[in-house]
């Protein structure tokens, strides 16, 4: 078990990079063009315009 005393020389937390910022923009547009094809995907089958193959 640590003290006190050796419990506030503790450092450390979380740093905000610009790689993590893009690591979740990347991640969140990924989601969002999924979700956009999917969509459209469905669209088309419900309105039997889909193209044979």
């Amino acid at each position: 078990m640590l003290d006190k005393q050796e419990l506030l020389q503790i450092v450390g937390g979380i740093n905000i990079t610009g790689s993590l910022i893009n690591s979740i923009y990347r991640g969140i547009s990924v989601i969002m063009d999924v979700g956009r094809s999917l969509g459209s995907a469905i669209r088309r089958a419900i309105g039997r315009s889909m193209c044979p193959i």
